[in-house]
């Protein structure tokens, strides 16, 4: 569409998946933008002011705009800069499926791990179980839209759904041992563990995600272990 991007401005966290997402979406489809890093405990006036009603991050900047919503910033930025890698597939029911299963991830992946980090002893024992059978339905959902290595869901490039997926889980290595317990397991989930350990090796994601050492600390400093 012949957007300008040299006014791409990306409000974030560094130890949020939710911004990590945005960042990768951005580099896979090679969008140059400004990144700020918001202290979540002091915001600042310009993530008041770009997010008055959630007060959080991340917040998307383009041309002074804001978008908000990490889902939602994902699909703004593969319809603003329409060229390819396509982060959606063409076909509506492709499209349709990989948006449902990002949405199931968001919302039943995600807040699982919340109930891991809040608790303790035996109900971080069955926690961590109800998060493994909530992957287990997700990687049976998920399955047909591999290749046959279980490289990326998006054929040769990230898709939506890996960068959805590799945001989180290509830190599950930190979670676990924050949490001192095993979630992910190749025995129980062996497509998927595949596909995320495949993620952590590109490129962009290995540069994207936060350090291992101090994301555990924050992690840490969040559960109280």
């Amino acid at each position: 569409m012949g957007e300008e991007t040299s006014e791409v401005v990306l409000l974030g966290n560094w130890a949020s998946s939710y911004c990590t997402k945005v960042e990768l979406a951005l580099k896979v489809k090679g969008i140059p933008y400004k990144y700020v890093d918001e202290d979540l405990r002091n915001k600042s006036d310009s993530l008041l002011k770009y997010n008055p009603v959630h007060k959080k991050v991340p917040i998307l900047l383009h041309k002074g705009r804001s978008i908000c919503e990490s889902q939602i910033i994902l699909e703004y930025i593969d319809e603003i800069w329409d060229h390819s890698p396509k982060l959606l597939p063409e076909d509506p029911y492709q499209r349709a499926k990989v948006r449902f299963w990002a949405n199931y991830f968001d919302q039943k992946i995600i807040p699982s791990s919340y109930r891991i980090f809040q608790s303790r002893g035996e109900e971080r024992k069955k926690a961590a179980e109800e998060m493994e059978e909530i992957l287990v339905v997700f990687e049976e959902g998920v399955k047909e839209g591999f290749n046959e290595k279980f490289h990326f869901f998006n054929g040769e490039t990230l898709g939506l759904l890996d960068i959805v997926v590799a945001a989180t889980s290509c830190t599950y290595e930190a979670f676990q041992e924050a949490c001192e317990i095993e979630v992910f397991t190749p025995e129980k989930m062996p497509k998927f563990f595949i596909w995320v350990n495949n993620l952590k090796e590109h490129p962009l994601v290995k540069e994207t995600l936060p350090p291992h050492e101090k994301l555990v600390a924050k992690l840490k400093s969040i559960i109280g272990t």
